[in-house]
């Protein structure tokens, strides 16, 4: 009876998680976009950093 209340939490999370991508995807574009160029520096840090060694 366990697993199968955790397989319905699942899957209602699941469901939620997709439903808040489908309607707030303008949204995560803006932060995936914002997100590149602080991914890149931290990059660019790493590289440097072995670089360095």
């Amino acid at each position: 009876m366990g697993k199968a209340i955790k397989g319905l939490v699942g899957v209602a999370l699941l469901a939620l998680g997709v439903c808040a991508i489908y309607l707030w995807r303008a949204d995560l574009l803006v932060l995936i976009k914002g997100g590149v160029g602080l991914f890149l520096i931290l990059a660019a840090m790493v590289a440097f950093a072995l670089m360095a060694d």
